[in-house]
Parts: structure tokens; sequence; C-alpha cells
């Protein structure tokens, strides 16, 4: 469905955007691949791998409307993966994150609704369900600004869906390159928040995949999850360091001890698939009907018991130490 099309990345230079524009690459042939972002560093960097005839590089922030409106011209489909994610830098920038998370969200919204863009989906993470964090609220904010767009879309022909899932291996910022560079420098113990502390894995490879498949899926207003392992922090020190203590520093500014995708709350809501659930929006969309236990692939999902909650320390599916091992090398040698 991407052959000849122009599809539009917001916060393209990040590890999510990278691997989604090598993907496309290699499996069809777009038009055009917009990478909008506002790092011209990482720009020239990325350009230096991705210099195919069909790439275009946008200076650009999603707290920008008319910048947003001049880079969505005649584009097909909008990934929107642009954000502020870092859960303590947002606690002491509270404002700065707001601006991007969800102003932002507003921005790609009009902007999106402004060009005709066919489809288009945000990315967002499993701290938006139940947040403790002003990340977690914000991103809440911006899935709920995301799932109502389809009322205000009208007669425009475009559709807005979103896509949770949890960490990703490897993933700039995230604890597995910080123990690697703990491990390489010769530490004497890795530091632990909390021997408790579980959270879902998926490969960066497995979240673009998951997303592309949702291209095809969506009907407008759903949010996606996908059915992935948990682990636990002391297995994944093991499984990167065998034998090397740990030591408990305490949980950071908003962080949870476990991790949820689809909340209790949401439960009367929640439909399950073979691979993956769809939380179904609140409201009503007064110009679209949707049954969305059925999806555009004929896929065909039912309704979850009153009170299920997908949380990362009771799924049913966790990783072992060896898995784990197995599960990095994989998702770090995409």
């Amino acid at each position: 469905m991407f052959d000849d099309k122009s599809i539009l990345i917001t916060g393209g230079t990040g590890s999510f955007g990278k691997r989604y524009a090598k993907t496309i690459l290699q499996r069809y042939k777009p038009r055009r691949l917009i990478i909008f972002s506002r790092d011209e560093l990482k720009q020239f960097e990325m350009q230096q791998s991705f210099d195919s005839a069909c790439m275009r590089y946008f200076i650009g922030d999603v707290r920008d409307l008319s910048r947003l409106q001049q880079a969505m011209r005649d584009v097909d489909f909008v990934i929107h993966a642009a954000a502020l994610k870092q859960v303590p830098a947002a606690e002491y920038n509270p404002t700065e994150c707001i601006k991007t998370n969800v102003h932002g969200a507003e921005n790609v919204i009009r902007a999106a609704l402004d060009n005709e863009v066919q489809k288009i989906i945000a990315l967002s993470t499993d701290k938006a369900a139940n947040p403790i964090n002003l990340y977690g609220a914000t991103k809440l904010a911006s899935d709920k600004l995301f799932v109502a767009a389809n009322n205000m879309s009208g007669g425009h022909i475009t559709k807005f869906s979103v896509v949770r899932y949890g960490n990703v291996v490897g993933s700039r910022g995230s604890v597995v390159p910080f123990f690697r560079k703990l491990i390489d420098q010769g530490a004497d113990s890795l530091p632990i928040t909390d021997e408790r502390m579980t959270r879902f894995w998926i490969t960066l490879q497995q979240g673009v995949d998951f997303v592309l498949k949702n291209f095809q899926r969506m009907q407008g207003g759903e949010i996606f999850v996908p059915k992935i392992p948990s682990i636990r922090i002391t297995d994944l020190a093991e499984a990167m360091a065998p034998g090397l203590p740990t030591r408990t520093i305490g949980i950071r500014p908003g962080e949870k001890l476990h991790e949820v995708m689809c909340p209790a709350d949401d439960s009367h809501l929640t439909l399950q698939f073979d691979d993956h659930y769809v939380i179904q929006p609140t409201i009503t969309f007064f110009h679209r009907a949707h049954a969305y236990d059925s999806n555009h692939l004929g896929e065909q999902g039912h309704a979850v018991v009153q009170g299920f909650s997908y949380n990362s320390g009771e799924n049913q599916c966790f990783l072992n130490i060896d898995e784990i091992r197995d599960f990095n090398r994989i998702g770090l040698g995409d």
C-alpha cells in the first residue's frame, strides 16, 4: 500500500524513524519518504545512510504548525513519532514536555486535515495507560486528541489511529545501552531501581512491523496494542552480565514498578485478536460507524472479560534469562 505514495515521519531521525525508513525502502517503492525533525546534525548523519532519490529531509518542529502544514503537502501517510520521552526530564521540565507532546499533537492533526492526509498513526507508550508521570499524562492526552480527531475530520478523508507498545530493546536512553556502557567500563555492579520491576519488551523491528500492519488494519479511532513478552529487571541484569552484583537505587521520579498497556478501566472497550489488542474509542463518531471486532485484513476479535488488565507484572509470557539474551541479540543486531 506504500508503493508510489508519500510518507512523512515526524521525529524521523530517532531510532524508530530510521528503522521505519529502512524497512519502507527495502519493501516498497514510495514516491517520497519525508523525514521531519528539528536536529540538523542528526539529519545530516542520517543522509549518509539514507540517500535514496525518494528521500526528503525537512528541518522543523512539531510545535510549528505552519512548517508542518508545508511539510505535509501531497502526503498520503503520516507516522507521528516525535516526542519528548525521558520520564525524569519531563518531571523537571513539564512545560516543554506539554508543548511538544500535546500541542505538537494538535499541530500534527491540524496539518494532516489541512492537507487531506489519508491515514495517520501516532506512536504512544505503555506509560499513557493509568499515567503517574507527566510524560505518560501528555501521551494520554495525545492519544485522546488523535482518537477525537476522527470526529473533527468531518468530510475529510483523514483517519487517525494510535499504536501503543512497551520498552524497545536498545532504543536511545533505554536501560540496555545504559547497562552495556557500564559493563564495558568495567562496573563492579549494575544499578536497578527496584528488584520487583517488570517491563514489556519488544524489538525495534517488531514495533515497525506492527505499525506497518496497522496501516492496513485501521478504521480510525482504535488504539492498537501488540501482545509481547515481559521481563524482570533482575533477569535483564543477569542476562547482560552474568554473576555481576546489582544494587538497588530506588525508583526514579515518575517511574512505575509495572507497566500497563490495556487498563482494567478500559476492559469494556478492549478487544482481543490473535496477536494484538484493540482499545475501542470511548466516544461515538457521528459521521463514521465502525465494527472494530473485524478489521480490513479480515481478522476477528472478541471482547475481553470485564476487569481485564494487560500488565507487565501479570503477563502470561515472561522471558527467561536465556530468552532475554537471545531477544536482545536480535534487537541490537537488527
